[in-house]
């Protein structure tokens, strides 16, 4: 048993967290999974989804499946991504209420749940993954995860404003970063809308940038593992901060209290010209403001365009089953549906705008919204660095993010806060 299932209090947490978590019924009561239902028996299978921006578009999927599937219903549980999520997964892990598909970002987060979650090595869908999803949840050759679809991060940015500032080439080193903020800044333009209310958005998404820019990413990790490499004294983390540096200067005034939805709102609704984010944001972008003339910019860090001329692309979750389930049987055929059935994949590509970690799943670039058009086109390119917060010792993140809030406010300078994220790593992987 993980370090974390065996300190969570399950009293505590039942208590203070589930009352909002959804049904009760326990499809995750402990008990040994037939995967066999008896017949004319109604089955309910348990979802708990982190991807909130499609939330909507995701129970009409539901309700879709229903239609087609009698005798088994689907219960979409949207929790916020990052600390909420895996807050909440422990806490029905703990209480006997686990969901029975839920998401998992691989690497170091599935190690800690590989002992519950399904081998799905013999699904139909394993053939037709592309390389660049399998290796978050693969294990000894065993496939555990399904990619939920392949995502871009970087600067979203409105090019009707930068339009409106005269700019006409866009961004590819740090100094030209910056003098796209100076002129979108005389032009009376807010540059940048940051959401740095949380940890989620800084200590993954934002930290990324400085271990994906490594000469080798895997390798520097391991040297933080095993002692023989530092992020205080690394080249390109202090590089990072110029830019963090940048994004602070020319951003909302606010941004330690801008959350999510604030921050997304003010930028589809032309408050701020640029915004830390990705294709994911296109369905909100498109409920708030149709039509938004949109696109994705790379996040440099210096002023070496081959390094920085690239966005950061990897599977934006997975879909794992909890071994446990009394309905493993019906959850992996859904998953199978949802990959391989012409309305699945219509609701992946048209409706969630994810572009398919799947050969199988032809898409047109206009399906998916500018954004993810962008985004096909750098993985196309091949102007990509992967993601690699998943391997980071369990508990980093939150601690990452709070030395840069306290870097945000000067509570802190850069040398101490890279000081402390070195802390940080050597105190999580001794746990």
């Amino acid at each position: 048993m993980k370090k974390w299932l065996t300190t969570i209090s399950t009293v505590t947490l039942a208590g203070s967290l589930l009352a909002g978590c959804g049904g009760n019924e326990k499809a995750g009561s402990g008990t040994e999974a037939s995967g066999d239902q008896p017949a004319g028996k109604e089955v309910t299978i348990k979802i708990m989804n982190f991807k909130v921006e499609v939330a909507e578009q995701f129970n009409r999927l539901k309700d879709e499946y229903e239609k087609t599937h009698p005798g088994v219903k689907l219960q979409v549980d949207t929790v916020l991504g990052g600390d909420d999520y895996n807050t909440q997964l422990k806490a029905r892990f703990a209480s006997g209420e686990m969901p029975d598909i839920f998401n998992n970002e691989g690497y170091n987060q599935m190690d800690a749940w590989l002992e519950y979650l399904e081998d799905l090595s013999d699904q139909p869908w394993v053939q037709n993954e592309i390389d660049l999803a399998k290796e978050p949840t693969t294990r000894d050759g065993k496939v555990y995860g399904m990619p939920v679809g392949l995502e871009g991060l970087g600067f979203l940015y409105n090019k009707d404003l930068f339009e409106q500032a005269g700019i006409t080439e866009l961004p590819k080193t740090l100094s030209q970063l910056e003098a796209v903020a100076e002129k979108l800044q005389a032009a009376g333009i807010q540059p940048f809308v940051n959401t740095y209310d949380t940890w989620f958005g800084l200590g993954f998404h934002n930290l990324n940038n400085a271990f994906a820019k490594q000469p080798d990413p895997n390798a520097f990790i391991k040297g933080l593992n095993d002692g023989t490499a530092k992020i205080s004294d690394n080249v390109i983390f202090k590089d990072w901060t110029h830019l963090f540096d940048v994004a602070i200067k020319y951003g909302n005034k606010n941004a330690l209290t801008t959350d999510y939805n604030t921050a997304s709102t003010l930028f589809a609704t032309g408050k701020g010209a640029m915004n830390q984010s990705g294709n994911w944001l296109q369905p909100v972008l498109d409920k708030l403001n149709p039509g938004m003339n949109v696109g994705i910019l790379p996040m440099p860090i210096n002023d070496d365009p081959a390094l920085n001329d690239k966005l950061f692309v990897g599977p934006s979750n997975n879909w794992v089953v909890y071994k446990d389930s009394p309905v493993k049987k019906e959850a992996k055929e859904f998953l199978n549906w949802l990959v391989s059935s012409e309305t699945g994949q219509k609701y992946l590509t048209k409706e969630f705008k994810f572009i398919p970690a799947f050969t199988n799943i032809k898409t047109d670039p206009a399906d998916l919204g500018s954004i993810g058009a962008d985004v096909l086109k750098y993985i196309e390119e091949g102007k990509v660095l992967g993601w690699h917060w998943a391997k980071y010792p369990d508990g980093a993140a939150p601690e990452f993010g709070s030395s840069m809030q306290k870097y945000i406010v000067g509570k802190i300078n850069a040398v101490q806060m890279l000081g402390e994220f070195q802390s940080a790593w050597d105190k999580m992987k001794s746990r």
